[in-house]
């Protein structure tokens, strides 16, 4: 069955789908539709899950807004998002940060950065 699905769904896969994992910082560019009008709203963040594979796969980004914390998820192979900017690269060692939802004003944002090697 699982055979049958993946042959049906991908030719709806998308192929510009740039490299990032958790931890990344991204813009999402969504398009939003509002009445019969339609435009593209960016939504910027800290990667902190990727689930899923082929068509179902999503990633969830989370950023601080007002001293919130504003969490959306995104299918990856929508028709919906329109394009997905890699802001910042991390380096982190989990699969999941979900540890972000619990701290408080700076530190919530925080992610290490991957330092590019000299010479490399």
């Amino acid at each position: 069955m699982n055979q049958i699905v993946s042959e049906l769904t991908k030719d709806q896969l998308k192929t510009d789908v740039p490299d990032f994992k958790v931890g990344d910082g991204v813009k999402v560019h969504a398009l939003v539709r509002e009445g019969d009008k339609r435009r593209v709203q960016i939504f910027a963040g800290v990667v902190i899950a990727r689930k899923g594979s082929g068509i179902q796969e999503t990633f969830t980004v989370r950023r601080i807004s007002y001293g919130e914390g504003v969490e959306k998820v995104f299918p990856i192979h929508s028709p919906n998002v329109s394009k997905i900017e890699v802001e910042k690269e991390s380096k982190t060692m989990r699969a999941r940060m979900y540890y972000l939802r619990n701290l408080v004003g700076k530190k919530a944002m925080q992610v290490k950065e991957k330092r590019l090697a000299k010479g490399h």
